[in-house]
Protein backbone atom coordinates (compact mmCIF):
# COMPACT_ATOMS: atom_id res chain seq x y z
CA UNK A 1 0.00 0.00 0.00
CA UNK A 2 2.88 2.36 0.84
CA UNK A 3 4.37 1.75 -2.58
CA UNK A 4 0.98 2.44 -4.23
CA UNK A 5 0.70 5.75 -2.34
CA UNK A 6 4.27 6.74 -3.29
CA UNK A 7 3.71 5.98 -6.96
CA UNK A 8 0.45 7.95 -7.11
CA UNK A 9 1.90 10.90 -5.19
CA UNK A 10 4.63 11.44 -7.74
CA UNK A 11 2.15 11.63 -10.65
CA UNK A 12 1.32 14.94 -12.35
CA UNK A 13 -1.12 14.89 -15.25
CA UNK A 14 -1.72 18.02 -17.26
CA UNK A 15 -2.99 19.16 -20.65
CA UNK A 16 -1.38 21.81 -22.83
CA UNK A 17 -3.70 24.07 -24.79
CA UNK A 18 -2.94 26.92 -27.16
CA UNK A 19 -3.77 28.68 -30.39
CA UNK A 20 -2.10 27.10 -33.45
CA UNK A 21 1.48 28.41 -33.79
CA UNK A 22 1.76 29.71 -30.22
CA UNK A 23 4.63 27.26 -29.70
CA UNK A 24 2.90 24.53 -27.72
CA UNK A 25 4.62 21.67 -29.54
CA UNK A 26 8.04 23.28 -29.07
CA UNK A 27 7.33 23.71 -25.35
CA UNK A 28 6.24 20.04 -25.09
CA UNK A 29 9.46 18.94 -26.77
CA UNK A 30 11.59 20.98 -24.37
CA UNK A 31 9.82 19.31 -21.41
CA UNK A 32 10.65 15.92 -22.92
CA UNK A 33 14.23 17.06 -23.39
CA UNK A 34 14.53 17.83 -19.66
CA UNK A 35 13.04 14.46 -18.83
CA UNK A 36 15.60 12.75 -21.08
CA UNK A 37 12.74 11.29 -23.13
CA UNK A 38 14.20 12.64 -26.37
CA UNK A 39 17.76 13.62 -27.18
CA UNK A 40 17.09 16.33 -29.70
CA UNK A 41 14.11 18.59 -30.13
CA UNK A 42 12.69 18.06 -33.63
CA UNK A 43 12.12 21.54 -34.95
CA UNK A 44 8.49 21.65 -36.03
CA UNK A 45 9.19 24.31 -38.60
CA UNK A 46 10.58 21.89 -41.19
CA UNK A 47 7.16 20.65 -42.32
CA UNK A 48 8.57 19.49 -45.64
CA UNK A 49 11.15 17.24 -44.05
CA UNK A 50 10.40 13.84 -42.60
CA UNK A 51 10.91 15.15 -39.09
CA UNK A 52 7.62 16.07 -37.53
CA UNK A 53 6.91 17.05 -33.98
CA UNK A 54 6.93 14.00 -31.74
CA UNK A 55 3.30 14.52 -30.75
CA UNK A 56 1.81 14.82 -34.28
CA UNK A 57 1.23 11.47 -35.94
CA UNK A 58 -1.88 11.44 -38.08
CA UNK A 59 -1.27 11.78 -41.82
CA UNK A 60 -3.44 14.89 -42.22
CA UNK A 61 -1.60 16.52 -39.32
CA UNK A 62 1.72 15.97 -41.03
CA UNK A 63 0.42 17.44 -44.26
CA UNK A 64 -1.18 20.50 -42.71
CA UNK A 65 1.09 20.97 -39.74
CA UNK A 66 -1.75 21.10 -37.22
CA UNK A 67 -2.65 18.83 -34.34
CA UNK A 68 -6.16 17.44 -34.76
CA UNK A 69 -6.11 14.73 -32.12
CA UNK A 70 -4.68 14.60 -28.64
CA UNK A 71 -1.66 12.51 -27.92
CA UNK A 72 -0.24 11.45 -24.60
CA UNK A 73 3.40 11.71 -23.60
CA UNK A 74 4.93 10.43 -20.38
CA UNK A 75 8.34 11.26 -18.90
CA UNK A 76 10.16 11.42 -15.57
CA UNK A 77 11.74 14.54 -14.15
CA UNK A 78 13.16 15.30 -10.71
CA UNK A 79 11.38 12.39 -8.99
CA UNK A 80 8.01 13.11 -10.64
CA UNK A 81 6.26 11.00 -13.26
CA UNK A 82 4.64 13.47 -15.67
CA UNK A 83 1.84 12.76 -18.12
CA UNK A 84 1.35 15.46 -20.75
CA UNK A 85 -1.84 15.45 -22.76
CA UNK A 86 -1.29 17.39 -25.95
CA UNK A 87 -4.48 18.87 -27.41
CA UNK A 88 -5.44 20.18 -30.83
CA UNK A 89 -4.71 23.89 -31.07
CA UNK A 90 -7.59 24.72 -33.38
CA UNK A 91 -10.98 25.86 -32.10
CA UNK A 92 -12.68 23.44 -34.51
CA UNK A 93 -11.45 20.66 -32.24
CA UNK A 94 -12.47 22.25 -28.94
CA UNK A 95 -14.65 19.22 -28.15
CA UNK A 96 -11.62 16.92 -28.27
CA UNK A 97 -9.80 19.41 -26.05
CA UNK A 98 -12.65 19.34 -23.53
CA UNK A 99 -12.58 15.54 -23.35
CA UNK A 100 -8.82 15.63 -22.87
CA UNK A 101 -9.19 18.18 -20.08
CA UNK A 102 -11.55 15.74 -18.34
CA UNK A 103 -8.56 13.41 -18.07
CA UNK A 104 -6.17 16.12 -16.83
CA UNK A 105 -5.72 17.51 -13.32
CA UNK A 106 -4.45 20.89 -14.49
CA UNK A 107 -3.80 22.79 -17.70
CA UNK A 108 -1.02 24.85 -19.21
CA UNK A 109 -2.16 27.63 -21.51
CA UNK A 110 0.46 28.77 -24.02
CA UNK A 111 0.04 32.30 -25.38
CA UNK A 112 2.03 34.04 -28.10
CA UNK A 113 3.48 37.23 -26.58
CA UNK A 114 2.96 39.20 -29.79
CA UNK A 115 -0.69 38.20 -30.17
CA UNK A 116 -2.24 37.72 -26.72
CA UNK A 117 -5.53 35.82 -26.49
CA UNK A 118 -6.51 35.26 -30.11
CA UNK A 119 -10.12 35.30 -31.27
CA UNK A 120 -10.30 31.66 -32.27
CA UNK A 121 -8.61 30.59 -29.05
CA UNK A 122 -11.27 32.04 -26.77
CA UNK A 123 -13.43 28.98 -27.21
CA UNK A 124 -10.54 26.65 -26.35
CA UNK A 125 -9.51 28.58 -23.25
CA UNK A 126 -13.14 28.96 -22.10
CA UNK A 127 -13.40 25.17 -22.32
CA UNK A 128 -10.45 25.10 -19.95
CA UNK A 129 -12.08 27.54 -17.52
CA UNK A 130 -15.30 25.42 -17.61
CA UNK A 131 -13.43 22.56 -15.97
CA UNK A 132 -12.47 24.63 -12.87
CA UNK A 133 -9.00 23.10 -12.83
CA UNK A 134 -5.73 24.93 -12.09
CA UNK A 135 -4.60 26.86 -15.19
CA UNK A 136 -0.97 27.93 -15.61
CA UNK A 137 -0.08 30.45 -18.30
CA UNK A 138 3.18 30.39 -20.25
CA UNK A 139 3.61 33.54 -22.37
CA UNK A 140 5.89 32.36 -25.13
CA UNK A 141 8.07 33.90 -27.86
CA UNK A 142 9.55 36.69 -25.73
CA UNK A 143 12.57 36.54 -28.06
CA UNK A 144 10.32 38.24 -30.64
CA UNK A 145 8.71 41.66 -30.32
CA UNK A 146 5.94 41.31 -27.77
CA UNK A 147 2.84 43.26 -26.75
CA UNK A 148 2.98 45.37 -23.61
CA UNK A 149 3.18 42.98 -20.65
CA UNK A 150 0.41 44.66 -18.66
CA UNK A 151 -1.84 44.56 -21.73
CA UNK A 152 -1.17 40.84 -22.17
CA UNK A 153 -2.30 40.17 -18.60
CA UNK A 154 -5.29 42.45 -18.99
CA UNK A 155 -6.24 40.56 -22.13
CA UNK A 156 -6.27 37.20 -20.30
CA UNK A 157 -8.33 38.60 -17.43
CA UNK A 158 -10.89 40.30 -19.69
CA UNK A 159 -11.25 37.55 -22.26
CA UNK A 160 -11.36 34.60 -19.90
CA UNK A 161 -12.65 36.04 -16.65
CA UNK A 162 -9.71 34.64 -14.67
CA UNK A 163 -7.33 36.67 -12.49
CA UNK A 164 -3.58 36.52 -13.21
CA UNK A 165 -0.53 36.54 -10.97
CA UNK A 166 2.86 36.90 -12.70
CA UNK A 167 5.46 34.69 -11.00
CA UNK A 168 8.21 36.21 -13.09
CA UNK A 169 8.40 39.34 -15.23
CA UNK A 170 10.06 39.92 -18.62
CA UNK A 171 12.69 42.57 -19.27
CA UNK A 172 12.32 43.82 -22.84
CA UNK A 173 11.39 41.62 -25.80
CA UNK A 174 12.57 40.69 -29.29
CA UNK A 175 16.16 41.74 -29.98
CA UNK A 176 16.03 43.69 -26.71
CA UNK A 177 14.91 40.71 -24.59
CA UNK A 178 17.20 40.75 -21.55
CA UNK A 179 15.70 38.03 -19.37
CA UNK A 180 13.12 37.56 -16.60
CA UNK A 181 12.88 38.74 -13.03
CA UNK A 182 11.68 36.25 -10.41
CA UNK A 183 9.35 38.12 -8.05
CA UNK A 184 9.87 35.72 -5.19
CA UNK A 185 13.67 35.30 -5.19
CA UNK A 186 14.19 38.90 -6.45
CA UNK A 187 16.71 37.58 -8.97
CA UNK A 188 17.09 38.24 -12.66
CA UNK A 189 17.86 35.37 -15.01
CA UNK A 190 19.55 36.94 -18.02
CA UNK A 191 18.77 35.79 -21.54
CA UNK A 192 21.44 34.61 -23.95
CA UNK A 193 20.29 33.26 -27.30
CA UNK A 194 22.40 30.13 -27.10
CA UNK A 195 20.04 27.59 -25.66
CA UNK A 196 18.32 26.25 -28.80
CA UNK A 197 17.59 22.54 -28.54
CA UNK A 198 19.97 21.96 -25.65
CA UNK A 199 19.48 21.50 -21.94
CA UNK A 200 22.56 23.54 -21.16
CA UNK A 201 23.26 27.13 -21.90
CA UNK A 202 24.65 30.24 -20.33
CA UNK A 203 22.12 31.43 -17.76
CA UNK A 204 23.35 34.12 -15.42
CA UNK A 205 21.41 34.78 -12.25
CA UNK A 206 21.91 38.22 -10.69
CA UNK A 207 20.15 39.63 -7.63
CA UNK A 208 18.17 42.80 -8.28
CA UNK A 209 20.30 44.72 -5.72
CA UNK A 210 23.58 43.62 -7.30
CA UNK A 211 25.26 46.58 -9.09
CA UNK A 212 26.39 44.10 -11.79
CA UNK A 213 22.77 43.98 -13.02
CA UNK A 214 23.05 47.45 -14.61
CA UNK A 215 26.17 46.34 -16.52
CA UNK A 216 24.40 43.22 -17.67
CA UNK A 217 21.04 44.63 -18.87
CA UNK A 218 21.75 48.37 -19.06
CA UNK A 219 20.65 51.19 -16.76
CA UNK A 220 17.58 52.01 -18.88
CA UNK A 221 16.15 48.48 -18.67
CA UNK A 222 16.94 48.30 -14.99
CA UNK A 223 15.05 51.48 -14.13
CA UNK A 224 12.10 50.38 -16.31
CA UNK A 225 12.07 47.06 -14.44
CA UNK A 226 12.04 48.83 -11.06
CA UNK A 227 9.07 50.98 -12.16
CA UNK A 228 7.16 47.97 -13.46
CA UNK A 229 7.79 45.95 -10.28
CA UNK A 230 6.42 48.81 -8.19
CA UNK A 231 3.35 49.04 -10.42
CA UNK A 232 2.95 45.27 -10.38
CA UNK A 233 3.16 44.97 -6.60
CA UNK A 234 0.35 47.49 -6.31
CA UNK A 235 -1.85 46.21 -9.14
CA UNK A 236 -1.63 42.43 -9.56
CA UNK A 237 -3.49 39.82 -7.56
CA UNK A 238 -1.57 38.25 -4.68
CA UNK A 239 -0.54 34.66 -5.18
CA UNK A 240 -3.17 32.45 -3.54
CA UNK A 241 -2.76 28.69 -3.96
CA UNK A 242 -6.38 28.15 -3.00
CA UNK A 243 -7.64 30.29 -5.89
CA UNK A 244 -5.17 28.60 -8.28
CA UNK A 245 -6.55 25.19 -7.27
CA UNK A 246 -10.11 26.34 -7.98
CA UNK A 247 -9.10 27.62 -11.42
CA UNK A 248 -9.83 31.26 -10.51
CA UNK A 249 -6.25 32.58 -10.55
CA UNK A 250 -3.63 31.74 -13.15
CA UNK A 251 0.10 31.94 -12.30
CA UNK A 252 1.85 33.51 -15.32
CA UNK A 253 5.38 32.81 -16.59
CA UNK A 254 7.35 34.34 -19.46
CA UNK A 255 9.93 32.75 -21.70
CA UNK A 256 10.88 31.45 -25.11
CA UNK A 257 10.38 27.74 -25.80
CA UNK A 258 12.32 27.87 -29.07
CA UNK A 259 15.49 29.16 -27.40
CA UNK A 260 14.73 27.09 -24.30
CA UNK A 261 14.65 30.13 -22.02
CA UNK A 262 12.44 30.05 -18.93
CA UNK A 263 11.14 26.56 -19.68
CA UNK A 264 12.83 24.66 -16.88
CA UNK A 265 12.00 27.39 -14.34
CA UNK A 266 8.38 27.09 -15.43
CA UNK A 267 8.43 23.30 -15.11
CA UNK A 268 9.96 23.47 -11.61
CA UNK A 269 7.42 26.02 -10.36
CA UNK A 270 4.58 24.11 -11.98
CA UNK A 271 5.53 20.87 -10.21
CA UNK A 272 5.66 22.65 -6.84
CA UNK A 273 2.27 24.29 -7.40
CA UNK A 274 0.33 21.24 -8.59
CA UNK A 275 -0.91 18.23 -6.70
CA UNK A 276 -0.92 14.50 -7.11
CA UNK A 277 -4.15 13.09 -8.63
CA UNK A 278 -7.21 14.10 -6.62
CA UNK A 279 -10.55 12.35 -5.95
CA UNK A 280 -13.04 12.09 -8.84
CA UNK A 281 -16.81 12.49 -8.81
CA UNK A 282 -18.97 9.40 -9.41
CA UNK A 283 -22.64 8.51 -8.90
CA UNK A 284 -21.79 7.11 -5.44
CA UNK A 285 -19.66 10.09 -4.37
CA UNK A 286 -15.97 10.91 -4.62
CA UNK A 287 -13.56 8.08 -5.54
CA UNK A 288 -10.28 8.22 -3.61
CA UNK A 289 -7.23 7.86 -5.93
CA UNK A 290 -5.36 5.92 -3.22
CA UNK A 291 -8.10 3.25 -3.01
CA UNK A 292 -6.79 -0.25 -3.75
CA UNK A 293 -9.62 -0.78 -6.24
CA UNK A 294 -8.65 0.04 -9.80
CA UNK A 295 -10.95 2.44 -11.65
CA UNK A 296 -10.68 4.41 -14.90
CA UNK A 297 -12.80 6.13 -17.52
CA UNK A 298 -12.47 6.27 -21.32
CA UNK A 299 -11.96 9.81 -22.62
CA UNK A 300 -10.77 9.13 -26.15
CA UNK A 301 -11.01 6.43 -28.80
CA UNK A 302 -8.67 6.45 -31.75
CA UNK A 303 -8.85 4.11 -34.73
CA UNK A 304 -6.07 3.31 -37.17
CA UNK A 305 -3.21 4.77 -35.16
CA UNK A 306 -0.96 2.30 -36.83
CA UNK A 307 -1.30 1.62 -40.56
CA UNK A 308 0.05 -1.92 -40.07
CA UNK A 309 -2.57 -2.81 -37.46
CA UNK A 310 -6.05 -1.60 -38.34
CA UNK A 311 -6.80 -1.23 -34.71
CA UNK A 312 -8.70 0.90 -32.25
CA UNK A 313 -7.23 2.16 -29.03
CA UNK A 314 -9.34 3.32 -26.11
CA UNK A 315 -7.45 5.84 -24.00
CA UNK A 316 -8.35 5.79 -20.35
CA UNK A 317 -7.44 7.91 -17.39
CA UNK A 318 -6.74 5.82 -14.30
CA UNK A 319 -8.57 7.43 -11.37
CA UNK A 320 -7.72 5.05 -8.52
CA UNK A 321 -5.54 2.11 -7.60
CA UNK A 322 -3.06 0.27 -9.74
CA UNK A 323 -3.32 -1.26 -13.18
CA UNK A 324 -1.49 -4.50 -13.96
CA UNK A 325 -1.27 -6.01 -17.44
CA UNK A 326 -3.89 -8.65 -18.17
CA UNK A 327 -6.07 -7.73 -15.17
CA UNK A 328 -9.80 -8.33 -15.37
CA UNK A 329 -12.06 -5.35 -14.83
CA UNK A 330 -15.78 -4.72 -14.93
CA UNK A 331 -17.02 -2.57 -17.81
CA UNK A 332 -19.95 -0.79 -16.15
CA UNK A 333 -21.79 0.43 -19.27
CA UNK A 334 -21.29 -2.92 -21.04
CA UNK A 335 -22.40 -4.83 -17.93
CA UNK A 336 -19.65 -7.45 -18.11
CA UNK A 337 -16.09 -8.27 -17.06
CA UNK A 338 -13.28 -8.07 -19.56
CA UNK A 339 -9.52 -8.33 -19.75
CA UNK A 340 -7.69 -5.14 -20.64
CA UNK A 341 -5.53 -6.44 -23.46
CA UNK A 342 -2.38 -5.00 -25.02
CA UNK A 343 -2.11 -2.14 -22.53
CA UNK A 344 0.17 0.55 -23.91
CA UNK A 345 1.61 3.91 -23.13
CA UNK A 346 2.32 6.21 -25.99
CA UNK A 347 5.13 8.38 -27.09
CA UNK A 348 3.04 9.80 -29.92
CA UNK A 349 2.69 6.80 -32.27
CA UNK A 350 5.52 4.83 -30.68
CA UNK A 351 4.03 2.40 -28.25
CA UNK A 352 5.43 0.52 -25.36
CA UNK A 353 3.55 -2.23 -23.56
CA UNK A 354 3.06 -1.42 -19.90
CA UNK A 355 3.02 -3.88 -17.02
CA UNK A 356 1.94 -1.40 -14.37
CA UNK A 357 0.30 2.01 -14.23
CA UNK A 358 -1.18 4.07 -11.42
CA UNK A 359 -3.87 6.63 -10.68
CA UNK A 360 -3.06 9.72 -12.75
CA UNK A 361 -1.59 7.72 -15.65
CA UNK A 362 -3.11 7.43 -19.09
CA UNK A 363 -3.08 4.05 -20.81
CA UNK A 364 -4.34 2.89 -24.17
CA UNK A 365 -5.99 -0.52 -24.44
CA UNK A 366 -7.11 -2.47 -27.46
CA UNK A 367 -10.79 -1.78 -28.21
CA UNK A 368 -12.68 -4.55 -30.00
CA UNK A 369 -15.52 -2.07 -30.53
CA UNK A 370 -17.08 -2.25 -27.06
CA UNK A 371 -16.06 1.07 -25.50
CA UNK A 372 -17.67 4.48 -25.77
CA UNK A 373 -16.36 7.83 -24.58
CA UNK A 374 -17.22 8.29 -20.90
CA UNK A 375 -17.32 4.56 -20.01
CA UNK A 376 -16.21 3.47 -16.52
CA UNK A 377 -14.05 0.42 -15.74
CA UNK A 378 -13.40 -0.80 -12.21
CA UNK A 379 -12.49 -3.74 -9.98
CA UNK A 380 -14.55 -2.37 -7.05
CA UNK A 381 -17.27 -4.64 -5.62
CA UNK A 382 -19.73 -1.74 -5.38
CA UNK A 383 -20.14 -0.70 -8.99
CA UNK A 384 -20.24 2.99 -9.86
CA UNK A 385 -20.03 5.32 -12.85
CA UNK A 386 -17.85 8.40 -13.18
CA UNK A 387 -19.72 11.52 -14.22
CA UNK A 388 -20.37 11.59 -17.97
CA UNK A 389 -18.52 13.78 -20.45
CA UNK A 390 -20.86 16.28 -22.10
CA UNK A 391 -21.28 16.21 -25.87
CA UNK A 392 -20.88 19.62 -27.48
CA UNK A 393 -23.76 20.73 -29.71
CA UNK A 394 -22.58 20.62 -33.35
CA UNK A 395 -22.85 23.92 -35.20
CA UNK A 396 -22.44 22.69 -38.79
CA UNK A 397 -24.31 19.88 -40.52
CA UNK A 398 -23.89 18.07 -43.83
CA UNK A 399 -25.58 15.21 -45.64
CA UNK A 400 -23.05 12.53 -46.60
CA UNK A 401 -23.43 10.54 -49.79
CA UNK A 402 -21.26 7.86 -51.35
CA UNK A 403 -19.52 8.34 -54.69
CA UNK A 404 -19.44 4.54 -55.27
CA UNK A 405 -22.54 2.81 -53.87
CA UNK A 406 -20.73 -0.57 -53.99
CA UNK A 407 -18.60 0.58 -51.04
CA UNK A 408 -21.55 1.04 -48.69
CA UNK A 409 -20.21 -1.47 -46.14
CA UNK A 410 -16.79 0.23 -45.75
CA UNK A 411 -18.53 3.60 -45.70
CA UNK A 412 -20.89 2.72 -42.84
CA UNK A 413 -18.01 1.14 -40.92
CA UNK A 414 -15.73 4.15 -41.44
CA UNK A 415 -18.29 6.81 -40.54
CA UNK A 416 -19.44 4.83 -37.50
CA UNK A 417 -15.89 4.34 -36.22
CA UNK A 418 -14.94 7.98 -36.70
CA UNK A 419 -18.16 8.98 -34.89
CA UNK A 420 -17.41 6.60 -32.00
CA UNK A 421 -14.09 8.38 -31.59
CA UNK A 422 -16.06 11.59 -31.05
CA UNK A 423 -14.43 13.33 -34.05
CA UNK A 424 -17.85 13.87 -35.62
CA UNK A 425 -21.44 13.26 -34.56
CA UNK A 426 -23.53 11.03 -36.74
CA UNK A 427 -27.28 11.26 -37.15
CA UNK A 428 -29.84 9.38 -39.19
CA UNK A 429 -33.15 10.43 -40.61
CA UNK A 430 -35.86 9.87 -37.95
CA UNK A 431 -37.31 6.42 -38.80
CA UNK A 432 -35.27 6.47 -42.02
CA UNK A 433 -32.53 4.05 -40.91
CA UNK A 434 -29.05 4.21 -42.41
CA UNK A 435 -30.36 5.37 -45.79
CA UNK A 436 -29.47 8.98 -45.11
CA UNK A 437 -26.57 9.91 -42.91
CA UNK A 438 -26.17 13.41 -41.55
CA UNK A 439 -22.93 14.47 -39.92
CA UNK A 440 -22.67 17.25 -37.34
CA UNK A 441 -19.41 18.94 -36.34
CA UNK A 442 -18.38 21.67 -33.92
CA UNK A 443 -15.94 23.18 -36.47
CA UNK A 444 -15.89 22.93 -40.27
CA UNK A 445 -12.31 21.64 -40.37
CA UNK A 446 -13.71 18.37 -39.00
CA UNK A 447 -15.49 17.82 -42.34
CA UNK A 448 -12.08 17.89 -44.09
CA UNK A 449 -10.70 15.40 -41.58
CA UNK A 450 -13.71 13.09 -42.14
CA UNK A 451 -13.28 13.20 -45.91
CA UNK A 452 -9.52 12.70 -45.72
CA UNK A 453 -9.72 9.78 -43.31
CA UNK A 454 -12.49 7.96 -45.19
CA UNK A 455 -10.39 8.14 -48.36
CA UNK A 456 -7.08 7.22 -46.74
CA UNK A 457 -8.13 4.70 -44.11
CA UNK A 458 -11.28 3.13 -45.59
CA UNK A 459 -10.76 3.77 -49.32
CA UNK A 460 -14.16 5.45 -49.60
CA UNK A 461 -14.94 8.68 -51.43
CA UNK A 462 -17.79 10.85 -50.23
CA UNK A 463 -19.69 13.98 -51.19
CA UNK A 464 -20.73 16.42 -48.49
CA UNK A 465 -23.80 18.58 -49.01
CA UNK A 466 -23.96 21.38 -46.46
CA UNK A 467 -27.29 21.67 -44.67
CA UNK A 468 -28.66 24.98 -43.37
CA UNK A 469 -29.26 23.79 -39.78
CA UNK A 470 -27.37 25.65 -37.06
CA UNK A 471 -29.08 24.58 -33.84
CA UNK A 472 -29.58 21.16 -32.31
CA UNK A 473 -31.54 20.09 -29.25
CA UNK A 474 -31.71 16.79 -27.44
CA UNK A 475 -35.15 15.81 -26.10
CA UNK A 476 -34.60 15.53 -22.36
CA UNK A 477 -37.92 13.78 -21.60
CA UNK A 478 -38.10 11.53 -24.67
CA UNK A 479 -39.94 8.81 -22.71
CA UNK A 480 -42.72 11.18 -21.66
CA UNK A 481 -43.51 12.74 -25.04
CA UNK A 482 -44.58 11.22 -28.32
CA UNK A 483 -41.78 12.23 -30.69
CA UNK A 484 -43.89 11.25 -33.71
CA UNK A 485 -46.48 13.90 -32.96
CA UNK A 486 -44.19 16.81 -32.01
CA UNK A 487 -45.65 19.90 -33.66
CA UNK A 488 -42.60 21.74 -34.98
CA UNK A 489 -41.80 24.62 -37.33
CA UNK A 490 -41.21 24.36 -41.07
CA UNK A 491 -37.43 24.63 -40.58
CA UNK A 492 -37.26 21.77 -38.03
CA UNK A 493 -35.91 18.30 -38.81
CA UNK A 494 -36.15 15.19 -36.63
CA UNK A 495 -33.10 12.93 -36.49
CA UNK A 496 -31.75 10.22 -34.19
CA UNK A 497 -28.19 9.85 -32.88
CA UNK A 498 -26.11 6.66 -32.78
CA UNK A 499 -27.72 5.56 -29.54
CA UNK A 500 -31.22 6.00 -30.94
CA UNK A 501 -31.94 9.23 -29.05
CA UNK A 502 -34.27 11.57 -30.93
CA UNK A 503 -33.00 15.10 -31.66
CA UNK A 504 -34.37 18.18 -33.35
CA UNK A 505 -32.42 20.32 -35.83
CA UNK A 506 -33.42 23.93 -36.49
CA UNK A 507 -32.30 26.56 -38.99
CA UNK A 508 -33.48 29.52 -36.89
CA UNK A 509 -32.95 29.97 -33.18
CA UNK A 510 -36.44 31.45 -32.69
CA UNK A 511 -37.99 28.22 -33.96
CA UNK A 512 -36.79 26.46 -30.78
CA UNK A 513 -38.95 28.68 -28.57
CA UNK A 514 -41.90 28.34 -30.95
CA UNK A 515 -41.66 24.53 -30.90
CA UNK A 516 -41.55 24.55 -27.08
CA UNK A 517 -44.66 26.80 -27.01
CA UNK A 518 -46.54 24.45 -29.35
CA UNK A 519 -45.72 21.27 -27.40
CA UNK A 520 -46.74 21.39 -23.79
CA UNK A 521 -44.35 19.53 -21.47
CA UNK A 522 -41.56 19.13 -24.06
CA UNK A 523 -38.10 19.65 -22.51
CA UNK A 524 -35.14 20.38 -24.83
CA UNK A 525 -31.46 20.57 -23.85
CA UNK A 526 -28.28 21.81 -25.56
CA UNK A 527 -25.99 19.11 -24.17
CA UNK A 528 -26.08 15.40 -24.72
CA UNK A 529 -24.15 13.02 -22.49
CA UNK A 530 -21.72 10.39 -23.62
Amino acid sequence: MDNLRQEIEKRRTFAIISHPDAGKTTLTEKFLLYGGAINQAGSVKGKATAKHAVSDWMEIEKQRGISVTSSVLQFNYDGYCINILDTPGHQDFSEDTYRTLMAADSAVMVIDASKGVEAQTRKLFKVCVMRHIPIFTFINKMDRDANDTFELLDDIEKELGIATCPINWPIGSGKQFKGVYDRNSKEVMTFADTLKGTKEGSEKIIHIDDPALSDEIGEEFKSQLMDEIELLDGASADFDMDLVTKGELSPVFFGSALTNFGVETFLQHFLKMTYAPTARQSDIGMIDPFSEDFSAFVFKIQANMNKNHRDRIAFMRICSGQFTAGMEVYHVQGGKSLKLSQPQQMMADERKIVDKAYAGDIIGVFDPGVYSIGDTLTTAKDKFEFEGIPTFAPEHFARVSLVDSMKRKQFVKGVTQIAQEGAIQMFQEYKGGMEEIIVGVVGVLQFDVLKFRLENEYNVQIRLENLPYEHIRWIENKDEVNVDTINGTSDMKKVVDMKGNPLLLFINEWSIGMTLDRNDGLVLTEFGRN
